[in-house]
């Protein structure tokens, strides 16, 4: 995993997420990009992004393009986000 510092929060990205973002079209990457700065500034509360909802108690996502969807997770009162998963919709962990 990677460590993105933001101003409140710490983003943690997975190890492979240069790999994946060479496969990803422009405006999806854009959209991560803009998430995971959201992410480490405000938190894993992002309701501003398409199709944002909450997974389950600590767990949320957002389509980042049509066919792209991302997922993270941050545990109640603490300031660590993961994204644990970005890729295809069809593939997601949901």
């Amino acid at each position: 995993m990677g460590y993105i510092m933001g101003v409140r929060y710490v983003v943690k990205t997975p190890k492979k997420l240069g790999k994946i973002i060479r496969d990803m079209p422009p405006n999806a990457v854009k959209t991560l990009v803009r998430l995971i700065d959201d992410l480490g500034e405000s938190g894993p509360i992002r309701p501003e992004y398409p199709n944002y909802s909450k997974l389950g108690a600590v767990t949320y996502h957002c389509h980042l393009a049509y066919s792209w969807a991302a997922c993270w997770r941050c545990e109640k009162d603490e300031y660590i986000v993961e994204v644990e998963y970005v890729g295809s919709r069809e593939k997601a962990p949901y």
